[in-house]
């Protein structure tokens, strides 16, 4: 999901947002940082869901709202996912570990990416996710 042009995707249930996310998790790699802007309701968590069953966890995923961050381990690679939606500063995000967690062999996901953009290292796959009438949309503009 990268280049010149943005990606649009238009999903129309949970189902399908988990398998665009299962797709992407297909081309993944060691190291890869996916943030995925958009607001309340836009299926950010479930296309993570559908991340994490593409790397092969076959646990619950949910959202960290109110946990930070959740790890998933299991499946090809690790999976980290952030939410920065409740943090007020980037010491917080720092405080939680989150350079150890972009040092380890693993994917990063991030929700509500666009508090803290300068915490995202270069190469990071910027997400955004809107609603669009009972669908949603899922647009990409590259790293």
């Amino acid at each position: 999901m990268s280049g010149d042009e943005p990606l649009v995707n238009q999903v129309e249930s949970p189902e399908e947002m988990i398998a665009l996310g299962a797709e992407l998790a297909a081309g993944l790699v060691t190291g890869a940082v996916l943030a995925l802007e958009g607001g309340l309701g836009a299926g950010k968590t479930h296309f993570t869901k559908g991340v994490a069953a593409g790397l092969g966890y076959r646990g619950e995923v949910t959202s960290p709202t109110f946990t930070l961050a959740h790890e998933y381990r299991g499946g090809r690679l690790p999976l980290f996912h952030f939410d920065f939606y409740r943090m007020d500063t980037e010491d917080e995000v720092l405080r939680i570990g989150w350079d150890e967690y972009l040092d380890e062999a693993g994917i990063v996901v991030v929700e509500w990416p666009d508090k803290f953009p300068g915490l995202l290292p270069p190469g990071t796959v910027w997400l955004k996710f809107a609603l669009a009438g009972r669908g949603r949309t899922v647009s990409s503009a590259g790293s």
